[in-house]
């Protein structure tokens, strides 16, 4: 076996059990730690309490590359076609198997980001990455984990659950064939019980297979997302069937309880089942009970309750108060099983003549549409960076974030259901097929009692089931929507539809959502003035950080009003929906660059350019537009930069995005003139270049409130370092989001400078990923070196589980230009208690 890492080491001899965890942290303290530090175990991992275990299971994985077509090359699965002809003849899942020459690796993986680019307009919308059935040595591949169980598991119920891998996996444990699962976003898990040596050592073995893909866009490739081994009593609670529903009636909230019971032990067994309610402080401020209840062999039973909180903390966007809910199983005087749901008060209201209120108090959504991939790491995004992207929507006055287009992860959940995000959460398949009926269920039990989600999408821009097969998109929608209403009653049910909403899929919806075509949502509210409509999908604005003349042969579009021919400015979708009383608002498409559907260039593009930031959440300029009118404190922001150096005497357009009354622009300190501040536009000028400054003062009530400078710099000389947290936690998942820059002489960031920047780590942290926003940049994700764009780069370091300092050193690589200054920067790892992990054991292959 080749040796494993010393964060896998530290997995091992750090892991706790869920009962430890629990006993040693309550509920408040937990909230207050998740809430000032993110980067803490999350509730999905809290959400075990003892007897029940749950144990992240991503330290220690072994890896290889299997193939799609050659089972020589495969691990000679599917060389014959007996290969399931016994259930436990697989060496590669057995002790004595062989794994030395498998590489060593942590979940959550995608190995479609450490992938070259190739040049195949096949793969454009999947991002130039080679995968599928004409690239079969890519395409597969196969983990690897040995694992305990400690005699002290005998009786228990054990199960290992995968919150998402990219696409079709089997499983297979102790060389029998367990399962297999084929979509790459909703949760999946097996029973391992039967099949697990207790007492001892076992393997477990996932054959990952991205031939096939979901969308039509990047999807990645692996176990993308957590794992976890769960063990409980045989007499335990259902999954996701825990549901916390409050009803507000004046001051006081009435909590309908409800939960399902499985037996599977081989006898029948009396249970009872108590509730405890608890606030964010961990004070108790409710409890129900409920009568016992036989639950025959092999069966279940269901358990309701209400509890009632008087004067409750709702849940909002502003105080996103959130409760937790502990439900306990006993019988026979012994506690068997127990859980802890986390949960929020709150009312969600869709008006066909007012729009959407939250609380009773109107809000208009300002959301944005995104897929799950980011800079460097690909889909196999950590937890903290889900916070991170969230922030940076935040931080721009976004209040709603649409899961486009598949169920979300969990942590991506709990970041909006911890800071304040509404969401529209889409499913994948639009069907009412089993495959598509499974994951609508999977998603709305699993993630129901989330405060934060106040649309179920059913799917997006199904053009038949709109158009020519309407009759069968209306009976698909209609079971859906039905599915949908019996699992929560609670939400409004919606979907994404590109078109007029008039048949098919949309008779079914309970709210309709309109992609795009302006013409449309006035004439279907004219016609149907009792549904309420929003924006499902708008603008498609499109735009490359930094850069303000648009090139086809750079393949780059100009940060003025770039925008593809169906779609909208930012401005005008805005005026258009921020403006009717009747809208509840819309989601703009996008609010992160992507990989993959690089619009509107092919080659050598590889992700979008909708993003209102870049792959790296680095603010285009339109994100000050959004802040401008989406946030209500004074805001100003002049753009473009002033480094046009052999464009003198050329005339530059400069904008301004404010919400102040009018701006006043100067060029060099002489003034280009004051205008009038539109409401929900912009101001612009157009000046002669220049060398020197440009500045712009806004002006309220008659008064200078705001002044923004943009000044010509000198070339890079220095490089400067600077991350989102210099102190992380050091439990081998935390992660420091570090922004690098090249400054000129004076310190002033260079807005222009593209140098070739190496990077260097050293104490307890490792770099992940790196990227710069850059749409056409083919450079590694992987390598601990990257290009600046357009003077922005991005580095990524984790932490591992011991406590210490993270050195990063920057310095520029190439002979091209004058040096620049390195950079250092330390971040400072603390100790943490880790999530209950599973320990790393060695190989005996």
């Amino acid at each position: 076996m080749s040796g494993i890492s010393r964060r896998e080491l530290l997995c091992s001899g750090l892991a706790l059990s869920a009962s430890s965890l629990v006993a040693r942290s309550a509920w408040g303290r937990t909230a207050v730690a998740l809430a000032a530090y993110p980067g803490v175990p999350s509730a999905e991992a809290m959400a075990a309490v003892a007897p029940r275990e749950r144990l992240l299971f991503d330290c220690g994985w072994k890896f290889t590359f299997g193939h799609g077509t050659d089972p020589a090359r495969d691990l000679r699965f599917g060389f014959g076609q007996g290969d399931f002809a016994k259930t436990g003849d697989f060496d590669f899942a057995k002790l004595k198997y062989d794994d030395s020459k498998w590489r060593t690796l942590n979940l959550p993986h995608d190995w479609a980001v450490e992938l070259p680019f190739v040049r195949d307009d096949e793969q454009m919308s999947h991002g130039y990455k080679p995968l599928g059935r004409r690239y079969p040595e890519t395409s597969v591949g196969w983990y690897r984990r040995v694992f305990e169980i400690p005699a002290s598991d005998k009786g228990r119920r054990i199960t290992v659950e995968f919150d998402g891998a990219f696409r079709d996996v089997i499983v297979f444990v102790n060389g029998c064939f367990v399962g297999r699962n084929n979509n790459g976003y909703a949760p999946f898990e097996f029973d391992l019980t039967d099949f697990l040596a207790v007492g001892g050592k076992n393997t477990i073995v996932a054959r990952v297979d991205a031939s096939f893909g979901d969308g039509w866009f990047y999807e990645g490739a692996g176990i993308y997302r957590h794992v976890w081994l769960t063990k409980t009593d045989s007499l335990h609670l259902g999954k996701w069937e825990s549901v916390v529903r409050a009803e507000l009636g004046g001051k006081t909230a009435t909590l309908n309880l409800s939960t399902v019971v499985v037996n599977e032990g081989e006898q029948a067994e009396s249970a009872k089942l108590t509730w405890q309610i608890m606030d964010a402080a961990g004070k108790t401020v409710a409890t129900a009970q409920t009568p016992a209840q036989t639950i025959a062999a092999d069966g279940t039973a269901t358990f309701t309750a209400t509890a009632k909180v008087e004067n409750p903390a709702l849940w909002s966007i502003e105080e996103p108060n959130l409760y937790a809910a502990v439900v306990t199983v006993e019988s026979a005087g012994k506690v068997r099983d127990a859980e802890r749901v986390s949960f929020g008060v709150r009312t969600a209201v869709f008006d066909a003549n007012k729009g959407f209120f939250l609380n009773g108090k109107a809000m208009k959504i300002q959301g944005t549409c995104n897929h799950q991939d980011h800079a460097g790491v690909g889909a196999a995004v950590p937890d903290r960076l889900q916070w991170y992207r969230l922030a940076v929507l935040r931080a721009m006055g976004c209040n709603s974030v649409r899961t486009s287009h598949n169920m979300p992860t969990p942590e991506w959940v709990e970041a909006c259901d911890r800071m304040g995000m509404t969401m529209m959460c889409e499913t994948r398949q639009m069907s009412s097929n089993p495959e598509g009926m499974a994951q609508l269920e999977t998603m709305i039990k699993r993630y129901r009692n989330s405060p934060s989600i106040i649309i179920w999408s059913i799917g997006n821009e199904e053009w038949l089931l709109q158009g020519d097969e309407a009759e069968q998109g209306a009976k698909i929608g209609a079971a859906m929507v039905r599915r949908c209403h019996e699992l929560d009653p609670t939400r409004m049910v919606s979907a994404a539809v590109n078109g007029d909403n008039e048949k098919g899929l949309s008779l079914a919806l309970d709210i309709i959502g309109f992609n795009y075509n302006h013409k449309y949502p006035d004439a279907f509210h004219k016609e149907h003035p009792t549904k309420a409509i929003f924006g499902s999908e708008t603008s498609s604005a499109i735009g490359t950080r930094g850069v303000y003349a648009t090139d086809p042969l750079r393949n780059t579009i100009n940060e003025y009003d770039g925008v593809v021919p169906w779609g909208a400015t930012a401005e005008a979708w805005w005026k258009f929906y921020g403006t009717r009383e009747w809208e509840a608002g819309g989601y703009a498409w996008t609010g992160f660059d992507y990989r993959g559907e690089p619009t509107p260039y092919g080659w050598p593009s590889v992700n979008s350019q909708f993003g209102i930031v870049d792959m790296c959440g680095f603010p285009k300029e339109m994100f000050y537009y959004y802040k401008a009118w989406w946030r209500t404190e004074p805001s100003l922001h002049v753009f473009p930069h002033w480094n046009f150096e052999g464009k003198e005497g050329e005339t530059i357009p400069v904008w301004a995005y404010s919400n102040l009354d009018e701006v006043e622009l100067f060029v060099n300190g002489k003034s280009q003139g004051s205008q009038k501040v539109p409401h929900l536009g912009h101001v612009e000028w157009k000046v002669k270049y220049e060398p020197g400054v440009i500045e712009a003062r806004g002006s309220r009530d008659g008064k200078v409130v705001l002044t923004e400078k943009r000044e010509t710099t000198g070339p890079a000389a220095a490089i400067r370092l600077t991350a989102d947290r210099t102190t992380i936690h050091a439990d081998g998942e935390d992660v420091a989001v570090i922004k690098v820059e090249a400054l000129d002489k004076d310190g002033r960031h260079v807005p222009t400078a593209n140098d070739k920047i190496g990077f260097k780590v050293s104490g307890e942290g490792a770099l992940i990923g790196v990227g710069n926003g850059d749409p056409n940049c083919q450079e590694s994700d992987k390598e601990p070196k990257r290009s600046l764009f357009n003077g922005l780069a991005q580095v990524i370091l984790q932490s591992t589980m011991k406590a210490g300092e993270i050195h990063l050193e920057a310095v520029k690589e190439g002979g091209d230009g004058p040096e620049l200054t390195p950079a250092n920067l330390v971040i400072t790892s603390e100790h943490v208690e880790a999530r209950a992990a599973v320990p790393v054991v060695r190989s005996e292959g």
